[in-house]
């Protein structure tokens, strides 16, 4: 992007990981079973943590962190996704949240290699859990899609406000090639966002479209080469962590109900989040950082101050 500013790269998070993966995972966009590999530890990273978080001035970073199973998503990283995300959602400190994987690959959906004896229904409400929590996130979320995001992976991608793409990304809904149908949101996402036709075409097919594809299908928002995928999302999330948070949850609100809403009622929506938005500190902040020709801070805090409530007379 000309004219954006970007700053210097900061230091890798701790949440690397120093493993390589292993070179046959077994997730929904993999092929044969790695005997080896599900021997090996099948739910836990190999560090011990399935999720690892990062936070840095105002941004959260989650890694998926399963890179020897091209961060697969089994029952314990389904856990710790809906408890990392309801976390989120309650710490106003954190005003932006980033999602990667570890070592090369996004996500490869949900990890089929894992018996579960659990009734189907029971495992899908993980899933439901996941991606609501996610879409109604009151702060951006970025995906940052390197390698290759398959089957639930992709529509864990999709379910994020914005999505960064490595140009070696490759994407697939790769459910018709197992039998099975899309998940986690993937048939209320992808008609919206790619239209109708392609959406049936990316998951009757099943086919892999790399990172231009889907930019193309506005299925990413940015593709950007591999070495400049780090510094383009940190700059990225910076700017957004740096606006006005209450503005940015209402308008992310306003956006997703106004897809399914008369015009009469975006527009009572659209007013009743604007008197909100007055009420705060960032408002008139903004207003004068623009006549002092000065980037603005803003807070979210309310500008509005009751007078003090003093005790009745013989009280």
């Amino acid at each position: 992007m000309s004219g954006r500013e970007t700053p210097p790269p900061e230091a890798a998070p701790a949440s690397t990981p120093a493993s390589p993966p292993d070179p046959e995972p077994k997730g929904e966009g993999s092929g044969g079973k790695n005997k080896a590999a599900v021997a090996a530890d099948r739910t836990s990273g190999r560090d011990g943590t399935v999720l690892l978080t990062n936070d840095h001035n105002g941004v959260r970073t989650l890694t998926l962190n399963r890179p020897h199973r091209r961060n697969a998503i089994d029952a314990e990283l389904w856990q710790a996704l809906a408890d990392a995300f309801r976390a989120v959602a309650g710490d106003r400190t954190v005003r932006a949240l980033v999602i990667q994987g570890a070592g090369k690959a996004f996500c490869s959906g949900a990890d089929i290699s894992v018996p579960d004896n659990a009734h189907p229904i029971y495992r899908m409400r993980a899933l439901t859990d996941v991606a609501v929590l996610l879409h109604e996130l009151p702060l951006p979320t970025i995906a940052k899609v390197t390698g290759p995001a398959i089957g639930a992976g992709w529509n864990l991608a999709l379910g994020c406000d914005l999505v960064v793409a490595a140009e070696s990304a490759t994407f697939a809904q790769v459910f018709t090639k197992r039998g099975l149908t899309m998940d986690l949101g993937g048939s209320w996402l992808l008609p919206r966002l790619a239209g109708m036709q392609q959406a049936k075409r990316l998951t009757l097919l099943a086919e892999t479209i790399t990172a231009t594809e889907a930019r193309e299908l506005d299925l990413a928002t940015w593709v950007v080469p591999d070495d400049e995928i780090d510094p383009f999302t940190d700059d990225l999330a910076r700017r957004l962590a740096d606006g006005p948070p209450v503005a940015l949850a209402q308008t992310k609100a306003l956006l997703h109900g106004g897809a399914d809403t008369t015009l009469r009622q975006a527009l009572g929506a659209e007013a009743g989040a604007q008197g909100l938005n007055f009420a705060t500190a960032d408002a008139p902040e903004a207003f004068a950082a623009f006549a002092e020709r000065r980037e603005p801070r803003f807070t979210g805090r309310w500008s509005i101050h009751r007078p003090p409530i003093r005790p009745e007379n013989g009280s």
